[in-house]
């Protein structure tokens, strides 16, 4: 059986190129950049060649970038046009091999065991994977290895150079007056501050063959691991560089101090772990588009595109016998921007006339710019849609199911208050199996849940309001006090019913009971409140009276 193979293709600068392939008009040595919107700040997504030779890096400051380079030229990032771009080079990778998925928002990942003979060898395969991509516009870069971990970590660090870490322990950050004592000190290669920023050589070997993946990963630094930023800090603290000194240490004393994490990695790297690799399923997308004549952008305008395009989709989700749970619609404009809008609903639907709607008041959200040139509505999350729901030994005693039309006022009612506020804010609230008064309900959200089975009678009456216990100011005693102070306020009790002992599961263990049993009573006060009461008989804390809730 021929030894696994994994060939990983990154895109690194997937953002811009996937832009520049339509913009014509702007020339070969003009800077380009896509940014991201931080909410404090726009900072720079992705880079042309031009902008990383003018000296732009990635995550940097907007304001910074323009500074250094007034001629760059920006774009707004949009995620969704690069995550279904790079869904296009999944598909057009398949030439290559037929196990290809994504990996993160920037690569893709293959299984070409017994396909690198196709392509006489593995070194042709990525000669010829690198020419397919320039002849698209695009950049990558790949490498060959048995594990995929190794594989991702040639193609993003092969050949890295690398340059100080800025932190206080750089000699080069020393003020001026004590780097005349800077060779008294340790330098970062005799185990200081680890590297931070990494310079890639084109021409570094970027093919592991599979007894030498141990050789070929060592060189590399740190965050060829696919470790987090917080981790590489760590290690690199201890003068800890590059994967080949993480290699020869003991794993336990790792594991204990950065957590299991980072042995994992290690494994995964050196196959001592299998990482498999999955093909991506067939795309099956239930979306249709409308082209415009002319540009649009009144609101009516957009309510009579999406009249048209609601009736196609909701036929195409019944003819595969799915329903809708999340709708997307996107508005590009004329300038090759796009806006949209998503809105979910409580309940799987087929029908344009529970969903329009829903896309109807967000409507305002869309800022329609120089005009709206084409509409795209695409149901992103759907789920089977069956025409009457489960009944069980129902149907045997004669009773009639429901249908779900007349079961759709309360999904609907869910559905529009969450396109305002979100559907994990609305909530409704199930029996729970449990006598302690906190745990007779259960919080579910209302729009991933069924309606609430019909709750039991309580052996006895039950507040309406309940809140953590609070100290009552009473006599210590069993019976219930005749006069007593709550909340600054002085109450004087006229009936008294109870007592109703209730215990927490001895099987749990229950912060808030460690006072021990309780008495609960229910107080009528001639201020007119009715109030809650119980009597704590003390345990690990001592005992007293609280006040637990209020009737109506």
């Amino acid at each position: 059986m021929p030894a696994r193979r994994i060939a990983s293709l990154w895109f690194p600068r997937l953002g811009a190129e996937r832009l520049l392939r339509g913009r014509r008009s702007l020339p070969d040595d003009q800077p380009f950049a896509v940014t991201r919107d931080t909410g404090q700040m726009q900072v720079l997504s992705s880079l042309s060649l031009r902008a990383e030779e003018a000296g732009l890096i990635r995550n940097q400051p907007l304001r910074d970038a323009m500074a250094m380079c007034p001629a760059l030229q920006t774009r707004l990032r949009n995620p969704q046009a690069e995550a279904a771009f790079l869904t296009t080079l999944r598909r057009w990778a398949g030439r290559f091999s037929p196990w290809v998925t994504e990996e993160g928002e920037e690569s893709l990942v293959m299984d070409i065991t017994g396909c690198a003979h196709l392509f006489g060898g593995e070194k042709a395969m990525l000669t010829e994977i690198t020419a397919a991509a320039a002849d698209l516009g695009l950049t990558v870069r790949s490498a060959i290895a048995g594990t995929r971990g190794a594989a991702w970590g040639l193609a993003r660090f092969a050949g890295a150079t690398t340059a100080h870490n800025r932190n206080g322990d750089a000699i080069d950050q020393e003020a001026r007056a004590t780097r005349s004592r800077a060779a008294k000190r340790r330098h970062w290669e005799r185990g200081g501050a680890a590297p931070a920023r990494v310079r890639l050589m084109p021409d570094a070997p970027r093919i592991a063959p599979s007894d030498q993946t141990r050789s070929a990963i060592s060189p590399l630094p740190l965050a060829a691991l696919r470790l987090d930023e917080n981790t590489q800090t760590q290690l690199s603290r201890l003068g800890l560089r590059s994967i080949g000194d993480l290699l020869n240490q003991p794993r336990a004393p790792l594991a204990r101090r950065f957590g299991t994490t980072l042995v994992l990695r290690l494994d995964q790297a050196l196959g001592a772990v299998p990482e498999p690799i999955s093909p991506a399923r067939p795309d099956t997308a239930f979306a249709t588009r409308l082209s415009l004549p002319d540009p649009i952008g009144l609101e009516g305008d957009i309510l009579a595109g999406l009249d048209r395009l609601l009736p196609r989709m909701c036929q195409r989700l019944r003819d595969k016998g799915r329903g809708a749970r999340r709708v997307r619609l996107q508005a590009f404009r004329s300038d090759r921007t796009m806006g949209w809008i998503e809105t979910g609903l409580a309940r799987p639907a087929a029908d344009p006339d529970r969903i329009r709607p829903l896309l109807a008041l967000k409507l305002t959200e869309i800022d329609a710019g120089h005009g709206i040139d084409m509409l795209r509505l695409e149901a992103v999350v759907t789920e089977p849609l069956h025409p009457k729901g489960a009944t069980g030994h129902a149907e045997a005693l004669g009773i009639a199911n429901k249908r779900l039309a007349g079961e759709t006022a309360l999904e609907d009612l869910v559905g529009r208050l969450g396109t305002r506020v979100g559907l994990d804010a609305i909530t409704r609230h199930h029996p729970g199996d449990s006598h302690i008064p906190e745990k007779s309900a259960q919080t579910h959200a209302a729009a991933w849940s069924e309606a609430a089975p019909p709750w039991p009678a309580p052996m006895a009456p039950r507040p309406a309001m309940l809140w953590r216990p609070e100290p009552v100011t009473a006599p210590s005693r069993p019976n219930p006090p005749r006069h007593f102070r709550w909340r600054g306020r002085d109450f004087t009790a006229i009936a008294a019913e109870g007592p109703e002992r209730i215990c927490p599961e001895w099987w749990l263990e229950e912060p808030e009971w460690r006072s021990g049993p309780r008495d609960y009573w229910r107080v009528t006060t001639a201020q007119g409140d009715r109030l809650w009461l119980f009597y704590a008989h003390g345990a690990a804390l001592s005992d007293g009276w609280f006040c637990h809730g209020s009737f109506a």
